[in-house]
């Protein structure tokens, strides 16, 4: 759905609410010729006790961790930043939405050095449903391997959110797309699995779960962070520093993404070859059962994961 379809109608920007269609740069913003912009993707959720922004201050402890590298001062706090989404959904009278915090170096100068360019923010929110299909859930989806490698921490820091970053995810996914797959998954440098174009990774094997480790290139996803949690609590062990090869992708038990915008999407196949039973497996059915269980509220536990509009 395209945003002219939706009914969505104001922003936050630079401290202020507009009109959606009077939320605008100049051609000549420095984030957008080089890239230097940082962002955020968290889900509100509709629950009993209204909407529920999920993992909202997490999201924003790494918004401000990814401004760091590029030396990005963003001149609003959290708690202004929290009222201003806060409010933006209940004006915008939103059950569940997508939320998309960004930052970026403004318009003044044009050299590759920001220099004295002035750092602009905003915050939009509207109505997003599953990233990858309703059917992907349950069905899961097939992926390939891109030919695209994921940028290595040592080249661009990989853990910061950065907008230039993206084209990396463009590249694979769309690769993906023109020969018949829902999404890629992305090696490091070095040949091993990274993550997919946006979303982190998990395998099961023989009862456990794997995910690729900091080092192996990915960003610290929030929502491999839940699913590291509920598993454990569920009585899994997790190995949240593993280093994953191409090879074992194949002969997994079962593959799923993870991701604010993906949330938890099983794998049915790599480059056409089936894995496990070809469908949603036990493991990631029970994970993911658990993840819907508590982002909707229909239990009391994790309370703390949650900011209510």
């Amino acid at each position: 759905m395209s945003f002219d379809e939706m009914d969505v109608d104001t922003i936050w920007m630079d401290g202020e609410f507009l009109d959606w269609d009077d939320a605008q740069i100049h051609v000549l913003t420095h984030g957008l010729h080089y890239g230097t912009g940082i962002f955020e993707g968290a889900r509100c959720y509709e629950t009993e006790r209204g909407p529920a922004i999920f993992r909202w201050e997490e999201h924003l402890d790494r918004l401000y961790e990814s401004a760091k590298p590029y030396e990005m001062e963003i001149d609003h706090g959290h708690e202004e930043l929290t009222e201003a989404t806060v409010e933006l959904v209940r004006r915008q009278d939103l059950a569940s939405c997508y939320i998309r915090p960004i930052a970026f170096y403004g318009y003044r100068s044009l050299g590759v050095s920001p220099g004295d360019c002035p750092t602009r923010i905003a915050i939009a929110a509207w109505p997003w449903g599953t990233y990858l299909g309703e059917e992907a859930l349950e069905e899961g989806i097939d992926v390939m391997v891109s030919s695209w490698r994921k940028h290595s921490s040592s080249q661009i820091p990989t853990n910061a959110k950065t907008t230039g970053l993206y084209v990396n995810s463009l590249l694979a996914g769309e690769e993906a797309r023109r020969n018949g797959y829902a999404e890629a998954i992305v090696l490091n440098k070095e040949g091993q699995v990274a993550e997919g174009p946006g979303e982190n990774i998990f395998l099961v094997r023989d009862g456990e779960l794997f995910t690729p480790g900091l080092s192996q290139s990915i960003l610290d996803g929030i929502t491999r962070d839940t699913v590291i949690q509920l598993a454990r609590d569920l009585g899994y062990t997790v190995h949240d520093q593993a280093t994953i090869s191409r090879g074992e992708l194949n002969t997994a038990d079962e593959l799923f993404f993870t991701g604010s915008a993906a949330e938890v999407t099983p794998i049915r196949r790599v480059d056409n070859v089936t894995i496990g039973d070809g469908e949603r497996g036990p493991v990631t059915e029970e994970i993911q059962s658990r993840f819907f269980e508590v982002v909707e509220r229909r239990t009391d536990e994790y309370e703390e994961w949650f900011t209510y509009v």
